[in-house]
């Protein structure tokens, strides 16, 4: 039998965008167990409830985490309108779901930037988060921000966009069209990119349910779950379909995003080109008593939000469930039997957001 030794991988590593620990158990090169250890950047988001009221506490939620802002945003405010029984117009639905996916499209174009550089490939990092920087551009036209948008509030949206700004934005997001796919053909058919992603990693379909993976993760090993097809927004006048592989190793994890980001795109253009005219949020009044859940798509898998309200202006309770923390066993899994040098590879392949697992 093998010797074994531990190494430790992370909190600081250059592949890490945030911190996160594992003990890898190695035999040779060989890792046969990785043990996780969080909790670097806990900041006990979840406890403001005591502190701000309802209205005040959507501006906490988007700050769980920086990429998927909005859809945090958008998660804690479709929970307390289920639980008050809000009727969100129409428009405003339209908004938020353009909002979201080019949120999907500036997370999935960051993330194929953070594999490149994992693996070395520092001019295609490059080119990818300079195509986002268009996306942010977008975004800061029509909120205002570029990472924290504050565009969402209870009963709808504070801010509309014109139909010239949606003209505009269709035209900015087909003209990426070109480069996105030049990138896409790169990470899809370059050698040296296959040779490092194809066969790392694998989990089985059966393996990732048992596990209770989720979003591109779980896509990637062929379960089809996508809270689009069931969830809020308007996914269903769109026509969307969720994008499967079967592999289960990091290169099928890859071009589930590679896809999505192609998807997103023209989910954006429609949305532009088809939105209906109306109001764009409705008056709220009464404060939440009682508990509900809401369940949401983000980037990186299903987000469930619950609140739990007792008649006053101020949350009882308030859970935030994100996509990281649920797929940190699939990751667990997936480094079983890896090589060492694959490791990096591996852990950015779940796309892991830190700050969104520890609120």
């Amino acid at each position: 039998m093998a010797k074994q030794t531990i190494i430790p991988f992370g909190p600081q590593h250059p592949v890490l965008p945030e911190p996160v620990h594992l003990d890898l158990v190695l035999e040779d090169e060989t890792v046969v167990q990785a043990i996780p250890s969080i909790g670097f950047v806990h900041r006990g988001l979840e406890k403001l409830v005591e502190k701000k009221e309802y209205t005040e506490l959507m501006y906490v939620t988007e700050r769980i985490c920086g990429i998927c802002a909005f859809g945090h945003n958008w998660g804690y405010c479709h929970a307390i309108e289920l639980l008050m029984k809000v009727d969100v117009p129409e428009r405003a639905e339209y908004l938020r779901t353009l909002w979201h996916e080019l949120s999907r499209v500036h997370s999935h174009l960051l993330w194929l930037g953070l594999l490149a550089d994992a693996f070395g490939f520092e001019s295609l990092f490059n080119h990818c988060w300079r195509l986002r920087e268009s996306v942010l551009d977008l975004f800061e036209k029509t909120t205002g921000g570029r990472v924290i948008f504050s565009v969402n509030k209870i009963g709808g949206v504070h801010r509309d966009i014109s139909p010239e700004v949606l003209t505009e934005m269709a035209t900015v997001v087909a003209g990426m069209r070109k480069e996105v796919n030049e990138l896409i053909n790169v990470f899809v058919n370059d050698t040296s990119v296959k040779n490092r992603l194809v066969g790392v990693g694998v989990v089985t379909k059966e393996e990732a349910e048992d596990l209770c993976a989720v979003g591109p993760t779980a896509r990637g090993s062929g379960v089809v779950t996508d809270i689009r097809l069931t969830g809020n927004g308007v996914y269903d006048k769109i026509g969307f379909e969720p994008i499967i592989e079967e592999a289960g190793d990091c290169y099928a994890r890859t071009l589930v995003r590679c896809r999505e980001l192609i998807q997103s795109m023209d989910m954006v253009i429609e949305i532009c080109e088809t939105i209906p005219e109306g109001e764009i949020a409705v008056p709220v009044k009464g404060k939440p008593e009682g508990e509900f859940f809401a369940r949401l798509e983000q980037p990186r898998g299903e987000a469930f939000y619950y609140v739990k309200g007792n008649g006053t202006k101020n949350l009882e309770r308030m859970r935030v469930r994100t996509p990281t923390n649920i797929n940190i066993p699939f990751l667990v899994k997936s480094l079983e039997g890896c090589s060492l040098a694959d490791v990096p590879v591996i852990v950015i392949c779940i796309d892991p957001c830190i700050s969104c697992t520890e609120r």
